[in-house]
């Protein structure tokens, strides 16, 4: 399972590379399901990984003025603020068990994977959805910023993403378009730095809390910087769109396939 999990961990760079995102929905799945690790750990280890990653990624996009700094940092402060005190105080005060109802025990771990699974099928949807709006988000505007709706955003982007570990490219990309009024190419390598500096940051907010597997970490955060710069090469050569599309099914297939494994394995443990 470790040999599956390290060539997923490839995976996970390769679709940052290639599609600007959905790497983060990949990684709680393969470090819980394929190497073992609790998913509360697991998304902590998720946010260093994504972080590393898209931090290595961002500098491409960034020499090629794909980044909007300011951008970055009005959408970045209230995401990074938000994302810290969630992995530094709340989700250490989720109890393990939440709620028993009958023999059935809802807890933290289950609460925790069923939120990404979810989130998964949102994922999916966005990229599965035909791009025909993808053009008029290309066309040249005036930027302009809705701030109270970039903070907002920003904020709840952060909490999600202290919680379940994922980046929240589908979600930062198109609130930096309809809010910030930037291209998509824009949009891309802009989410990716928030992406970094915010999952990076809130993986401090872990490290008092528990003990962490660093030879772990670093084996899949290396492999998955390796797939990024593969995926980088790749997406000259390949139709981004149609592989978006691909993808989003994937995820859809995984994030039905976790709701109903985590909904079995607790009834069978009820049981």
């Amino acid at each position: 399972m470790e040999i599956i999990g390290y060539i997923a961990s490839l995976l996970i760079g390769l679709s940052l590379g290639l599609i600007g995102g959905g790497g983060s929905i990949l990684t709680v799945p393969v470090l819980v399901y394929l190497f073992g690790v609790d998913p509360v750990s697991a998304t902590a280890y998720s946010l260093f990984i994504v972080g590393a990653t898209s931090l290595v990624g961002v500098y491409p996009k960034y020499r090629a003025a794909e980044v909007n700094l300011k951008t970055a940092i009005i959408f970045g402060i209230p995401s990074i603020l938000a994302v810290y005190a969630t992995r530094a105080w709340i989700v250490p005060a989720i109890p393990t068990e939440i709620i028993q109802v009958g023999d059935f025990v809802v807890t933290k771990a289950l609460v925790m994977m069923m939120l990404f699974a979810i989130l998964m099928v949102f994922a999916s949807v966005s990229m599965i959805k035909d791009k025909k709006q993808s053009a008029a988000m290309d066309e040249a505007v005036v930027q302009q910023f809705n701030y109270p709706m970039i903070l907002l955003e920003g904020t709840i982007v952060g909490m999600l993403t202290g919680l379940v570990g994922a980046g929240g490219g589908f979600l930062i990309i198109p609130a930096l378009v309809l809010f910030s009024k930037l291209p998509m190419k824009q949009a891309v390598g802009t989410s990716l730095l928030i992406i970094a500096a915010k999952s990076l940051i809130g993986f401090t907010g872990d490290l008092g809390n528990m003990v962490m597997d660093w030879t772990l970490l670093l084996s899949v955060a290396a492999l998955a910087i390796v797939g990024i710069f593969i995926g980088n090469g790749l997406s000259k050569k390949v139709s981004a769109a149609s592989l978006k599309k691909g993808f989003g099914w994937f995820v859809l297939v995984m994030g039905i396939y976790i709701i109903l494994k985590e909904l079995l394995s607790a009834g069978v443990t009820a049981h």
